[in-house]
C-alpha cells in the first residue's frame, strides 16, 4: 500500500473501534454482519482469489463448523473454545477430501465448483435427517443472551460480538496480507494465472492447492462457530443452502477477487445498499419477497459488465492507495 492506503487503513481501524460508542443497536448489528461477510470473504478469497480454485459450496464449512461447536455445547456443555478445534478439524477434513478427489483426478474449473456444491448439498441432506442435531426443526442453544461478558461460553452483549468479529476480520486481513508475501502466496498466484506453466517450473500444484483449501476451510469454520453463538439457532436449510455460499462470494467478487480490501468493500456496499432498499420499501409499506436477491443479481451483473476486476482496483488506482 502507498502512504495514502496506510492512512486509509488507519482511519478505518479508528472508525471501527469507536463505532459501538455512537451506533444504536440496529447499526451495530449491521456493522457486525458486514464484518462477518468481510471475514468469510477473505477466507473464500484464499482459495479463489489467491489459488484460483472456484468454490460455490463454502456454506459447507460454515455449517459444519457451526454445528460442531453448537452440538458440543448443547449436549455436553463443552465451551465454544474447545468446540472450535473440532469445527476446524472437521471442516479441514471435508475440504481436503474434496480437494483430493478433485485435484488428484484433474477436476478443475466449473466441474470443481459443481463438486463443492454437491458436497454442501449432500451434507445439508444429512443434517436434515440427523435428529441429534435437531434435524429440520433446528438446533437452539440453551443459554440465553447475557448482559455480562462471559468469554468462556462466548456470551455477552452485542458489543462483545462486534469486537470479536472485528478482531477476526483484522486477523484475516493481516494474515492474508502476510500469505501473499510468502512462498505459498507466490506459488498460488502462479497456479492461478497458469497452472501448466507453474507445473513446468517445478511447482507441486497438488500440494499448494490442497494447502489453500485447508486454510480457507479452517478460516470459514471459525466463522461458523461465531455464527452459531451469535444467532443461537441453526437450521440445515438455512446454513447449508447455496444462497449462503453466494452471500459469501459476492463480497470478494464485487469488491475485487484476489485483493485485500475487495472483500471488505464488497461486503459493506452489498449489506448497506440491500438493507437500505429493504428498509426503504418497508417504510413505504411495500413488502417484496426476494428483493434483496434481485438486488444482488443486478449489482453482480453491473460489476461483471463494467468492472470485471471489481470495484476496489480502479478506486485504488484513482486515489493512489497502492504503489
Amino acid at each position: 500500500m502507498s502512504r495514502r492506503g496506510i492512512a486509509l487503513l488507519g482511519g478505518l481501524a479508528i472508525l471501527l473501534l469507536a463505532l459501538p460508542g455512537v451506533a444504536n443497536a440496529y447499526l451495530l448489528s449491521v456493522a457486525t454482519l458486514i464484518l462477518y461477510l468481510a471475514y468469510v470473504g477473505q477466507a473464500w478469497n484464499v482459495m479463489m482469489g489467491f489459488a484460483g480454485q472456484l468454490s460455490l459450496g463454502h456454506s459447507l464449512y460454515v455449517g459444519v463448523g457451526a454445528y460442531a461447536a453448537a452440538s458440543l455445547f448443547f449436549h455436553f456443555g463443552v465451551g465454544p473454545w474447545a468446540g472450535l478445534w473440532l469445527a476446524i478439524a472437521l471442516s479441514v477434513a471435508l475440504g481436503c477430501a474434496i480437494g483430493f478427489l478433485a485435484f488428484r483426478f484433474g477436476i478443475s474449473g466449473v466441474y470443481f465448483a459443481l463438486l463443492t456444491i454437491a458436497f454442501a448439498e449432500f451434507v445439508r441432506i444429512g443434517f436434515d435427517h440427523l435428529q441429534w442435531t435437531g434435524g429440520p426443526g433446528g438446533l437452539f442453544l440453551k443459554v440465553a443472551q447475557r448482559d455480562q461478558i462471559d468469554l468462556a461460553n462466548f456470551r455477552g452483549p452485542p458489543e462483545m460480538y462486534y469486537y470479536a468479529i472485528l478482531c477476526l476480520a483484522a486477523l484475516a486481513f493481516a494474515g492474508c496480507a502476510w500469505l501473499l508475501r510468502t512462498k505459498a502466496g507466490y506459488y498460488w498466484q502462479a497456479i492461478r494465472e497458469n497452472e501448466e506453466a507453474a507445473q513446468a517450473l517445478g511447482i507441486n500444484t497438488f500440494r499448494w492447492k490442497m494447502l489453500a483449501v485447508a486454510i480457507s476451510s479452517a478460516m470459514t469454520a471459525v466463522a461458523g462457530v461465531f455464527f452459531a453463538f451469535y444467532y443461537n439457532n441453526l437450521f440445515p436449510e438455512q446454513i447449508f443452502h447455496i444462497s449462503r455460499s453466494i452471500e459469501i462470494i459476492l463480497g470478494p467478487i464485487i469488491g475485487g477477487v484476489g485483493t485485500l480490501f475487495g472483500p471488505i468493500l464488497g461486503a459493506a456496499l452489498l449489506t448497506l445498499l440491500s438493507d437500505g432498499i429493504t428498509e426503504g420499501l418497508a417504510a413505504m409499506g411495500w413488502e417484496i419477497p426476494g428483493v434483496k436477491h434481485v438486488f444482488y443479481g443486478v449489482v453482480l451483473l453491473a460489476v461483471v459488465l463494467f468492472l470485471p476486476n471489481g470495484i476496489w482496483p480502479p478506486i485504488a488506482r484513482r486515489f493512489g492507495l497502492r504503489r
